[in-house]
């Protein structure tokens, strides 16, 4: 009995383990680490053919590396090329300084092109004031009314207390003659872009109707916007409107005077050449 349980012991002893040997699972996990890896750097070294010949003709416009379309991935003198092209060494010196050349030439008559296009821009707006200011005192606004031409708009700035009460979005009944006068200016460039703004001070506001000067300037430009539509003939799609709170002073908030000149509204007509 003894003798068949030590064969068998024995036998066991001998039958190899079952399943895969332990290094060959830890050599399959190292294995499968360095498919990874390597399919990693893989996708982190492909390069997109487009972006790179954008960002080469960047280079070459801008700082004169490349000549011609010589780009590192395509074909050109000594950068695409490399040792190879060693012998063509002076004639790519020389065109870089040509390409300089041309480069700054193109920049001179860019720099002549803007000049000239803020000088029509300019011209543009004057002329606008002009014949804005003759309508002006035409209907006697000119102590309502301040003007002010940028090259983009000419502007017409309308105190706040003359349009609302303190803390308030409705407008006062003397201002409405005002806003009728203006609303005739106003019809005479209807086919131009207009914006309304509302101003406030720095003082802080937090009434039932109104959380800050941000929702008070708003509530006080879409007024004026809401007035010019219901009493002429404007085109709503042409006008704009916008709050822009106590952000943007003209002067002093610290003393009663400035602040009061911070209230205010500002009417913007822009003319055929401005970036609205």
């Amino acid at each position: 009995m003894r003798a068949e349980v030590k064969q068998m012991a024995k036998k066991r002893e001998e039958e190899p383990p079952k399943g895969s040997p332990a290094w060959m699972a830890t050599f399959s996990d190292l294995m499968n680490l360095l498919l990874c890896f390597f399919v990693l750097l893989f996708s982190m070294s492909s390069v997109d053919a487009q972006k790179f010949e954008l960002i080469a003709s960047s280079f070459s416009q801008s700082f004169s590396i490349f000549t011609a379309g010589a780009t590192a991935i395509g074909d050109g003198m000594l950068v695409s090329m490399g040792v190879s092209q060693l012998n063509e060494l002076d004639e790519f010196t020389s065109s870089m300084g040509k390409t300089a050349d041309g480069q700054s030439d193109e920049m001179e008559d860019l720099e002549k092109m803007t000049e000239a296009l803020d000088a029509e821009k300019l011209k543009q707006s004057e002329e606008l004031a002009e014949k804005i200011e003759e309508a002006v005192e035409e209907q006697e606004l000119g102590r309502e009314v301040d003007m002010e031409v940028t090259s983009q708009y000419v502007q017409l700035s309308l105190k706040g207390a003359l349009l609302f009460d303190s803390g308030s979005s409705e407008l006062k009944a003397e201002a409405l003659p005002v806003l009728d006068k203006l609303g005739l200016i106003l019809e005479r460039y209807a086919d131009s872009v207009i914006e309304i703004e509302g101003h406030t001070d720095n003082v802080p506001i937090n009434s039932a109707r109104f959380a800050n000067n941000n929702e008070l300037s708003s509530a006080r430009a879409l007024s004026v916007f809401d007035y010019f539509i219901d009493t002429t003939t404007l085109n709503p799609a042409m006008i704009k409107h916008s709050g822009r709170g106590e952000y943007v002073p003209i002067a002093d908030n610290s003393n009663p005077e400035g602040r009061a000149k911070n209230r205010r509204v500002e009417i913007k007509i822009y003319h055929t050449l401005s970036a609205y």
